[in-house]
C-alpha cells in the first residue's frame, strides 16, 4: 500500500472524473489526504473526504495569504479542524518566488496558522518556496508543531536543518525529473523513516508522463524513483512512507 500525502482533489481539473480518479487509486491500493488551499478549498475538500472516505488538511495557502482574517478565518478553521476527516492544517507556508500575496499577508498567516496547529495539537503541511531563511526562522519560532515539508526540492543541507526542527520531507514527481540531481542527491541521504510521498496532482506528474494530468495513483513512481536512489525495494519504501503517514498525521 502507498499513501499520496498530498493532492489536490478538489482542483476543477477533476470535476469531471473525479471518482473515477478515487476509484482507479483505490484499485491500485493508494490511500489519499485531500490537501486545502483556502476556506472554500477547505469546505470543499471535507465534502470530498467525507464522500470518499478520505483524509483530509484545512488551512490557508501562502498565494491565499491576503484572504486570512485572523479572527474569522481562525475561527472557521479551528470548527472545521474538529472533523474527523481532517488530519492537518494546511497547505500553509511561504513562496516568495510568484509572491502572489504581499510577504507581510504571508508571515501573518503562516505565523496564526502555527500557532492554531500548537494550540489543537495538530500537524501542518508546509509550501516552501524561495522564502528559506524566513520559513526556517519561523519554525524555530514555533517548536514543538510538528509537520511536512511537501514538495520538498532543495539539498542535503536544507534537509538536514528541517530534519533538526522535527519535520519530515515529502517528495513527489519532480524526484523523477532530469533536472533533479541536487534534490535525488539529497534523497539518498534522507533518513527513509522521514521521507513521505506525494503526488500534488493534478500538478507535476512524474516521467514517463510528465506534461500530462496528475493523479493519486501515479504516487507509485515516486515511490520506484525514492526505491531506485535509495538502493531499496520498492516494498520498502511503500511501507516506511506509508507509516511515516500515517504516524504523522495520526490515523
Amino acid at each position: 500500500m502507498l499513501i499520496d500525502s498530498h493532492a489536490h482533489l478538489d482542483s476543477s481539473q477533476f470535476d469531471a472524473d473525479r471518482e473515477h480518479v478515487v476509484r482507479r487509486a483505490l484499485e491500485a491500493n493508494v490511500k489519499i489526504i485531500s490537501i486545502a488551499t483556502d476556506i472554500t478549498s477547505s469546505l470543499k475538500t471535507l465534502e470530498i473526504a467525507r464522500k470518499y472516505e478520505l483524509r483530509c488538511t484545512v488551512g490557508i495557502h501562502p498565494h491565499q495569504a491576503e484572504q486570512f482574517s485572523e479572527e474569522e478565518t481562525l475561527e472557521q478553521l479551528r470548527k472545521l479542524c474538529a472533523e474527523p476527516e481532517v488530519v492537518a492544517i494546511g497547505e500553509i507556508g511561504l513562496d516568495y518566488f510568484k509572491e502572489y500575496a504581499p510577504r507581510e499577508s504571508q508571515l501573518k498567516a503562516l505565523r496564526a496558522q502555527l500557532a492554531l496547529a500548537h494550540e489543537l495539537g495538530k500537524p501542518v503541511v508546509i509550501h516552501l518556496r524561495d522564502a528559506t531563511e524566513d520559513l526556517l526562522q519561523i519554525l524555530k519560532e514555533h517548536r514543538g508543531v510538528r509537520g511536512v515539508i511537501h514538495s520538498f526540492t532543495e539539498d542535503w543541507g536544507l534537509a538536514q536543518e528541517l530534519l533538526a526542527l522535527g519535520f519530515s520531507l515529502s517528495v513527489n514527481g519532480i524526484v523523477t525529473f532530469e533536472r533533479s540531481q541536487t534534490l535525488r542527491d539529497a534523497v539518498a541521504q534522507i533518513p527513509l523513516e522521514r521521507l513521505l510521498v506525494e503526488t500534488d496532482c493534478p500538478y507535476l506528474a512524474p516521467v514517463p508522463l510528465r506534461g500530462k494530468r496528475n493523479e493519486p495513483s501515479l504516487v507509485r513512481y515516486v515511490a520506484q524513483a525514492v526505491a531506485h536512489i535509495k538502493r531499496v525495494s520498492f516494498d520498502a519504501v511503500a511501507q516506511a512512507t506509508t507509516r511515516n503517514t500515517r504516524e504523522l498525521f495520526g490515523f
